[in-house]
């Protein structure tokens, strides 16, 4: 089992971090630093918990106003990434929200150790216009860890930070962002546009309908990425998402040979199953097949999950797939016994289903 991401904080990486900010700060008391780190309720602390306790002892240790702090924490920073390193970008987030500019240029160089998403969402919310200036200004950046930080930390449904309501309600002025990013050489900057798109689609799908028609077949790059970001409403049957890709109508398909091979799967076990599509006197053509599985819930009914099969455009008038469910726990998904459904579903419409009891 993979070792907790909190247990990154051990006594190596906070001593590495006393000895950093010390070099920056020859009055840092490192010794007391460590101490008020690893306090009597570290232990009991989860990851985000310990990075904020982290920030709070930065903070009273360091003992400057915002400022002169930043002379401190900025060219420590250097020397630590990644996720772990977040209560940087953290300390602007609490401490800097009356020191905006400071802030802004902090945030924009923290990104490119660790990442800024969470912590500009405060700014966001504190003074939407000017915080979105200063996102589509960082959209021009010549770093892409900056670029991408113009995107991503606008999210309205961002994993792990808090959703921004307004732009779940109203994603306006997010699309200016999207637009000037559609084509930027960064795949890790189009693939957090794409995933801004996917959050919008959720709750505003003709907003990203509406871009998405505008932009596709203008670049293989923006192409890419209106795909990526239509995830859920490919995956949600959109007809007018289906018809942008070309996934047009499956009146003529047919199901055949669909076997289970047993009438029953066992928690933490596999069901194998197979099926045919075919289609007379023409290719398939351009098919998004999938299957779905209706699973039982705790309160005794149905929620469907849908898997991707394969997604082609079909020369041939058959073709066969063979594929395997598993039904092992997972921390995303709890099992529950009783009856289930697979079902075939073709450019977002359910061709065949069968029945199969899942059992304890």
């Amino acid at each position: 089992m993979p070792e907790p991401l909190k247990n990154s904080y051990n006594e190596q990486y906070i001593a590495r971090l006393a000895n950093a900010l010390e070099s920056h700060q020859l009055s840092f008391k490192r010794k007391a630093f460590t101490a008020s780190v690893f306090d009597g309720d570290w232990q009991g602390r989860e990851l985000k918990a310990r990075m904020g306790h982290i920030r709070e002892c930065l903070h009273r240790h360091i003992n400057l106003p915002f400022k002169e702090a930043l002379d401190v924490l900025l060219p420590a920073a250097k020397d630590f990434g990644g996720y772990e390193a977040m209560f940087f970008p953290e300390y602007i987030e609490v401490y800097g929200q009356q020191h905006w500019q400071q802030s802004m240029d902090g945030l924009a160089l923290l990104t490119q150790y660790s990442s800024s998403e969470f912590a500009v969402r405060p700014f966001i919310q504190q003074d939407t216009e000017r915080m979105m200036g200063q996102m589509l200004r960082w959209t021009e950046h010549e770093n892409e860890h900056v670029r991408r930080l113009a995107s991503e930390g606008c999210r309205p449904r961002l994993p792990w930070a808090n959703a921004l309501p307004a732009f779940k309600q109203n994603p306006e002025p997010v699309m200016p962002i999207l637009t000037q990013l559609r084509t930027d050489d960064s795949l890790y900057v189009r693939r957090s546009v794409a995933n801004n798109l996917n959050d919008i689609a959720k709750d505003n799908p003709q907003v990203v309908l509406d871009w998405a028609k505008q932009y596709h077949g203008q670049s293989p790059l923006t192409d890419w990425l209106i795909k990526h970001g239509s995830r859920t409403l490919l995956k949600r049957a959109h007809p007018q998402a289906l018809a942008l890709f070309g996934f047009g109508d499956v009146s003529r398909i047919a199901v055949s040979d669909f076997q289970l091979a047993a009438n029953k799967a066992s928690i933490g076990g596999e069901l194998e199953f197979a099926f045919q599509l075919s289609a007379s006197a023409r290719p398939l053509g351009k098919l998004r097949i999938e299957y779905a599985i209706d699973y039982m819930k705790a309160n005794g009914r149905l929620a469907r999950k849908l898997f991707k099969v394969a997604e082609a455009d079909y020369a041939q008038t058959q073709v066969e797939f063979q594929r395997r469910q598993s039904f092992r726990p997972m921390s995303t998904r709890k099992h529950y016994p009783g009856l289930h459904r697979l079902a075939v579903v073709v450019n977002g419409v359910e061709l065949a289903q069968q029945e199969f009891d899942l059992l304890a």
